[in-house]
């Protein structure tokens, strides 16, 4: 009984971890959620959910959807293992020297950038400071519930904080990442600019947006990784698995 109620506390931990996000709320945590809910459940439930197993198993039907479930398992945490790792290492490839930095939009509210924007800011700014040569591309389009786009938002942030405005460079029409990479490249190309750039984004970001870059004609990809709320982290990481499935099978 002691390793069920300690197995039923790291789930209710877990599910937490995807609650707390709240009011925002996405695939990443849906998915997150819906688990763990599940699992809570098989766990108070594991006499009588064995029992069913154990059923299942005496049918030739039920032996096939158990190997089946636990195949579709093994290959699913395998495979998101292999994002996470090349995620994490996408987060960490800081270049030496950079001519174009493509800082990626997120939220406006009102005509102040949110905090997960002013991080993704904070975090362009000193890469300019790093790369004093280097052109800096703001993309980021106007939603619906936004009063000025993210690159006009993200521009006067970082005017106020000092940077040069002469090196800030606006797409405004994006409305994704697949956008921001090509909207701001079709901008760049005619600037005379190579197509090896840095992005600033949040960390969880990197991988998805360096694999559409190079999609779109990008040889090397590098990264200033903005900081994320640890509260988020679970909930964006696992969105961004479903993002990278979404983009290895349609391409954006």
């Amino acid at each position: 009984m002691t390793i069920k109620y300690i197995i039923l506390a790291v789930e209710i931990f877990l599910l937490l971890l995807f609650i707390a996000p709240f009011p925002i709320l996405n695939a990443g945590n849906v998915a997150g959620i819906g688990f763990f809910t599940i699992m809570i459940a098989a766990t108070i439930a594991h006499r009588q959910f064995f029992k069913l197993l154990k059923s299942m198993w005496a049918h030739v039907w039920g032996k096939g959807i158990i190997i089946a479930v636990c195949v579709f398992l093994i290959v699913g945490f395998t495979y998101v293992g292999i994002l996470s790792y090349k995620m994490y290492k996408a987060q960490e490839n800081e270049p030496k020297d950079t001519e174009l930095i493509i800082v990626l939009g997120c939220k406006v509210k009102g005509e102040k950038p949110s905090r997960m924007l002013r991080y993704r800011l904070d975090a362009a700014y000193e890469a300019m400071k790093k790369h004093p040569d280097a052109l800096v591309v703001l993309s980021g389009g106007k939603g619906s519930d936004e009063k000025i786009s993210e690159a006009e938002g993200m521009r006067r942030y970082l005017v106020e904080k000092g940077a040069d405005e002469s090196r800030l460079i606006m797409e405004d029409k994006s409305t994704n990442t697949f956008e921001n990479i090509k909207f701001s490249f079709a901008i760049t190309d005619k600037l005379g600019c190579g197509r090896d750039i840095t992005i600033v984004t949040d960390g969880f970001h990197q991988y998805r947006a360096s694999l559409i870059a190079k999609q779109e004609g990008a040889r090397n990809v590098t990264a200033y990784s903005a900081n994320t709320q640890p509260k988020y982290v679970p909930t964006y990481w696992v969105r961004e698995w479903l993002g990278l499935t979404h983009f290895f099978v349609f391409g954006n």
